[in-house]
């Protein structure tokens, strides 16, 4: 959720402030090869499947559905929701047309397009049968990583402190990010919108999947921004960062993200990824703190 900027793109958004911490000169830039793209991928595929397995229970009426796709994941979870596509592929064969059909089938009953994200590492016959069966270029996004292996340590940030948040902070934790992904920075290629009630309720199925940490920084008494974590693998899922406005441009954000690489480098992931739009400030940002360009994944979209 999408930072995550929330949960707009696919759950690891990180929308930024003006940097404290910029990237070691003399780093090498982390390389992605197909493996570690395929880890990525994984992830990002059961991180969708478990949020919308929340959101299946939340609603009990059945409207959900989870289908596992040739290494990837099929996933509607409500009416206009960002869990809503097909996630993980090309990675585990491509699918054969009869589950490609059932899958269509799922999302036209329920009056949905179909969203088939594609990682540029992925097998390059993918985007041959999805253009073939009617799918559409719709946009990109970009995925980012960084070398934990070398270890990671917090950033002080003068005004700004940050903390794990508990389960009794969880409604306030989600306002304060709903707020933030509602107003989003307006750099680089427009994100796709959502309306406030869809962000809020994926914010919360996020928060409650097992083993997600939540973060919330300070700026004086006042709460200016929240953040989570996801360990799997061996990598850290930057899975949603956000600051409200009023307290944007003060460091909150490099805060955050320091703390949640401290903690995920502590835990031996030897890997942090996060998911930006092309040329947004989010991108901008995390390249200043030493994340690398791993992969582009393309959106293609089939109407309904």
């Amino acid at each position: 959720m999408p930072d995550h900027a929330g949960p707009r793109a696919s759950m690891s958004q990180e929308v930024g402030d003006a940097g404290w911490w910029t990237a070691d000169a003399e780093r090498v830039p982390l390389f992605c090869s197909a493996d570690l793209a395929a880890r990525i991928e994984r992830a990002e595929a059961e991180l969708i499947a478990r949020a919308t397995q929340v959101a299946q229970h939340r609603r009990a009426d059945g409207v959900g559905f989870v289908i596992a796709v040739a290494g990837g994941v099929a996933t509607f979870a409500e009416d206009g929701s960002p869990y809503n596509k097909i996630a993980g592929l090309g990675f585990g064969g491509v699918p054969d047309p009869a589950t490609l059909d059932d899958v269509e089938e799922a999302f036209a009953g329920r009056g949905s397009a179909v969203q088939a994200e594609v990682a540029s590492l992925a097998d390059p016959e993918l985007v041959s049968v999805l253009t073939e069966r009617g799918y559409r270029l719709a946009g990109f996004e970009n995925v980012l990583g960084r070398d934990l292996t070398a270890g990671s340590r917090p950033v002080e940030v003068p005004g700004i402190e940050v903390r794990r948040s508990g389960p009794e902070e969880l409604d306030a934790w989600v306002d304060l990010v709903t707020d933030a992904a509602v107003h989003p920075d307006t750099q680089g290629v427009p994100m796709e919108e959502f309306p406030r009630d869809i962000l809020e309720r994926a914010e919360r199925d996020s928060a409650a999947i097992d083993g997600i940490r939540r973060y919330l920084a300070l700026r004086g008494d006042q709460p200016a921004g929240g953040a989570s974590l996801r360990v799997t693998d061996g990598i850290a899922q930057l899975t949603g960062a956000g600051t409200v406005p009023a307290h944007r441009r003060h460091g909150a954000q490099t805060a955050m993200l320091a703390a949640r690489l401290a903690d995920a480098a502590a835990e031996g992931c030897d890997v942090a990824v996060v998911t930006t739009q092309p040329g947004s400030k989010s991108q901008q940002n995390v390249q200043r703190r030493g994340f690398d360009l791993l992969y582009t994944r393309a959106v293609l979209l089939k109407h309904a």
